[in-house]
C-alpha cells in the first residue's frame, strides 16, 4: 500500500536530513542557512513577504503537476517542529529527484510551503507576532502583515489541499489515557455545521494513511484534535475558501528528542504526498482517522511527587515561619522553552492528584518537603528540599539549607543533590 514503506522513509530521513539544530533553537537566521542549503540542492526558494519587523518570509516550491498542495508552519513562533520537517522534506526530494516515488510526486503535483510564517515570534520564541496578534486568529480581520501574506498566497494560487502545521501542549493526552499525544490530527471543517465534501473526505483518508504510517513508531500516542469551528482561524477558513485543510499538531513524547518528532512529521507528510501522487489515498479507510482518540488535557503532568509531607509557612519580617504540615501530592509542569535554555518547573497542583498522572512520579511518603527559596505554593518554582521524616529539623532556622543539610534537593527540573534518594514510582 505504501510506495515507500514508513521504515524506508525513516531511514531516508536518518541518512539525508539537513536539519541539525533542535527545532526550538532554530532562529530566522538559521532558517536562512537551511534555505541556502536547499538552493544549493536545486530547490526553488523565493522571498514572498516580510514580517512586522521586516524579516523575510519565504516559500519553497517543488514539482510541476496539476494538483496544488500548500503547507505552512510556525505561524505561532513557539511551535517550531514542522519547520525543520519541511526543510528536510524538500532536501530529500532534491536528493532523490531520480527516484520513481519522487518523480511521481513531482509529475502529479506542485507543492508550495511557507516555513516559519512568524519569524519575529520564532526569534523571541513567543506565540504571537510583534503586534501582539495571534496570526491564527487574524484570518478575517487581516491586521497583521503575516496574515495578509498567507491569505494572498492562498487566494492567488487556490491550492487543492492545505496542511496547517503546529505544536500542541506536550502534556496533551491521547484520549483518557496516560499516554502523550505525540501527534494529533484534524480534518478541518469549513463551517460550524460540519459540512463535508469530496476534499474533506479525501483528507480523512490521507490522515488515515499518515496514522497507519506512524503506527510502528508512536502507536497509542496519536490523537484527534478538537473540531469546534473557529470562525477567525486560518485552517477553518482555508477549508471554507475552497482549500480543504489538514491540521497536524505535534505534541511531546517523554524520552524522545525533538528530532524524533521532526522525523515523525517528515514520515507523515511524505506519506500523504505519496498517497496523493499514486492514487493510493482512495484505498485508506477513513475510520482509522475517525476512531482516533480525542485529545484530552488536564490529566498529565510533568512530575508528581506523591504523598509528601509539605511544610507550610509564611515569610514574616524577612524570615520563614512554619505554620503546619500537610500530606499531599505535588504536581509540577515544565514551561515551554528553547532546548538550550533552562526549563522552569512550576508547581501547578497541590492536593489529592489520584486523577492525574505524571510522566515521572516519585514516592515522597517518607519525606518532609519545603520550598527551597520560598514557601511551596501554586505558581511558584518547583525548588524543593527533601528531609527524611525521622530527622529533627528546626524549620524556622535562619539558613535552613546550611544548618540542616537536606537529604535531596530538586532544582530546575533535576536532582542537584541526592538523586535516587526519593524513589521513583
Amino acid at each position: 500500500m505504501f510506495a515507500q514503506t514508513p521504515k524506508e522513509l525513516a531511514d531516508i530521513w536518518e541518512s539525508q536530513h539537513v536539519s541539525r539544530i533542535l527545532p526550538s533553537d532554530v532562529r530566522h537566521k538559521d532558517l536562512k542557512v537551511y534555505l541556502e542549503q536547499l538552493r544549493s540542492l536545486g530547490s526553488n526558494v523565493a522571498e514572498v513577504g516580510l514580517s512586522v519587523s521586516g524579516k523575510e518570509i519565504y516559500q519553497i516550491e517543488f514539482g510541476n503537476g496539476p494538483l496544488k498542495v500548500f503547507l505552512w508552519s510556525q505561524m505561532h513562533g513557539d511551535e517550531p517542529t514542522a519547520t525543520s520537517s519541511l526543510i528536510d522534506l524538500f532536501a530529500v526530494f532534491q536528493k532523490n529527484r531520480e527516484a520513481s516515488w519522487v518523480t511521481k510526486i513531482a509529475e502529479s503535483m506542485t507543492i508550495r510551503a511557507v516555513p516559519m510564517l512568524n519569524p519575529d515570534g520564532a526569534d523571541q520564541y513567543i506565540r504571537r507576532n510583534l503586534q501582539g496578534l495571534d496570526i491564527n486568529r487574524d484570518a478575517i480581520a487581516l491586521k497583521s502583515p503575516e496574515a495578509q501574506l498567507l491569505k494572498k498566497l492562498r487566494d492567488d494560487w487556490s491550492p487543492n489541499i492545505g496542511f496547517n502545521l503546529h505544536n500542541q501542549n506536550y502534556l496533551t493526552a491521547a484520549g483518557m489515557t496516560n499516554r502523550q499525544a505525540a501527534m494529533s490530527f484534524l480534518v478541518v471543517y469549513g463551517d460550524a455545521a460540519k459540512t463535508t465534501n469530496d476534499g474533506h473526505e479525501r483528507n480523512k483518508r490521507l490522515v488515515s494513511a499518515m496514522v497507519q504510517a506512524l503506527e510502528p513508531f508512536i502507536s497509542g500516542h496519536m490523537g484527534r484534535y478538537d473540531d469546534e469551528f473557529t470562525p477567525t482561524a486560518f485552517g477553518d477558513n482555508f477549508s471554507l475558501w475552497g482549500t480543504p485543510t489538514i491540521l497536524i499538531e505535534t505534541g511531546g513524547l517523554e524520552g524522545r528528542s525533538e528530532m524524533f518528532l521532526v522525523k515523525m512529521n517528515f514520515i507523515a507528510i511524505a506519506t500523504a504526498l505519496k498517497a496523493l501522487s499514486d492514487g493510493s489515498e482512495i484505498s485508506f479507510d477513513p475510520k482509522i482517522y475517525e476512531q482516533l482518540p480525542r485529545n484530552a488535557s488536564g490529566r498529565l503532568m510533568s512530575v508528581i511527587f506523591r504523598n509528601g509531607t509539605i511544610i507550610e509557612g509564611e515569610i514574616k519580617d524577612g524570615r520563614f515561619r512554619m505554620l503546619r504540615e500537610t500530606i499531599a501530592d505535588i504536581g509540577v509542569n515544565a514551561e515551554r522553552r528553547r532546548a538550550s535554555f533552562p526549563v522552569p518547573m512550576v508547581v501547578r497542583r497541590i492536593g489529592d492528584l489520584k486523577a492525574a498522572a505524571g510522566l515521572t512520579e516519585y514516592d515522597a511518603s517518607d519525606f518532609r518537603v519545603i520550598g527551597r527559596h520560598q514557601p511551596l505554593a501554586l505558581g511558584g518554582f518547583a525548588e524543593m528540599l527533601f528531609y527524611r521524616k525521622e530527622r529533627q529539623i528546626d524549620w524556622n532556622a535562619m539558613n535552613l539549607e546550611r544548618d540542616h543539610p537536606p537529604d535531596a534537593i530538586y532544582s530546575v527540573g533535576r536532582w542537584v543533590l541526592g538523586e535516587g534518594v526519593v524513589p521513583r514510582k
